[in-house]
């Protein structure tokens, strides 16, 4: 037997299914997107910016062999347009047949965002528009898509925020909101289908390692200020909320729903931090820009 042909008898976690990635061409989404491929799964990845999205598609290409390659799709979709979210869905069946897999990722911190003093009406909407109807519009027509599936099979992932769990005196009065809302959406829809088997669940990231945080956190005080809160020692990568979102996605979770997954390094479990230097070392991004520490 050749190795060709051993390669591709081996089935991944994710074989034969079909995912949809809003938020692909960055952070988690990108991370998940890959290694959703990687994993043996057909994946749409969807982005407000289409040329992110077919950036993430062509690391795909550069990453995988042939067979995995031609089960990729870049697509631009505006999460806060219903039409729009509709449309995903629908071209997605058109394309791959199914949807066994939606993974909301599509999120947006506002940079105007501040206390319910200072923060600007139109600075909520967009958020809440974004964060929430967007969570809420992809859930709608995933549940739609999946009851066709046979046993009405599916995972559903929702984004969150350890925001969600907790206050700060650094306010972002609106993402906080909002996350805290995918979490309460997250849960009722988990009940609401599990007789369907279609699971509901939310990932909680902490503080990660992008360049949106990185651009936020620009002095060293302010790093301090939020890393002397973590007890691992550490912001965490997008690749680590992407290997949770994996096991969500794939049958190892099937009695997994209407739980939030928190991966924050220990942040909303503490009280005092340790004070010694972390040993703790981050794992490398498939994204490019992050590969160099």
């Amino acid at each position: 037997m050749s190795i060709s042909s051993v390669i591709k008898d081996l089935k991944g976690r994710l074989d034969g299914k079909v995912a949809i990635i809003t938020g692909g061409g960055s952070g988690i989404g990108y991370e998940s997107a890959i290694i959703f491929a990687r994993e043996g799964a057909s994946v749409v990845v969807a982005d407000n910016d289409l040329k992110s999205a077919e950036s993430c598609v062509e690391r795909i290409k550069e990453k995988f062999p042939m067979h995995v390659r031609k089960h990729t799709l870049a697509y631009k979709v505006d999460v806060t347009k219903e039409e729009e979210v509709k449309k995903l869905v629908e071209t997605t069946l058109k394309e791959f047949g199914k949807l066994d897999i939606m993974f909301n990722c599509a999120e947006i911190i506002h940079p105007h965002d501040d206390n319910c003093l200072n923060t600007d009406e139109k600075v909520w909407d967009v958020t809440m528009n974004t964060n929430v109807k967007g969570v809420w519009y992809g859930c709608k027509y995933a549940i739609e898509a999946m009851r066709r599936n046979s046993g009405c099979k599916g995972s559903i992932i929702n984004t969150a925020s350890y925001a969600g769990f907790l206050g700060s005196a650094t306010p972002q009065i609106a993402y906080t909101a909002s996350k805290g809302a995918v979490i309460a959406l997250s849960r009722e829809l988990a009940v609401t289908h599990a007789r369907e088997n279609i699971r509901v669940n939310t990932i909680c990231p902490g503080p990660l390692r992008t360049p949106e945080l990185l651009n936020l956190l620009n002095t060293d005080d302010k790093k301090n200020r939020r890393l002397c809160h973590i007890p691992i020692g550490r912001f965490g990568e997008p690749i680590e909320s992407a290997q949770m979102a994996l096991f969500l996605a794939s049958d190892e979770s099937s009695y997994v729903t209407g739980t939030e997954i928190k991966i924050d390094g220990g942040l909303t479990a503490a009280y005092v931090t340790p004070e010694e230097a972390t040993t703790s070392l981050p794992p490398k991004n498939y994204f490019k820009t992050l590969e160099k520490k």
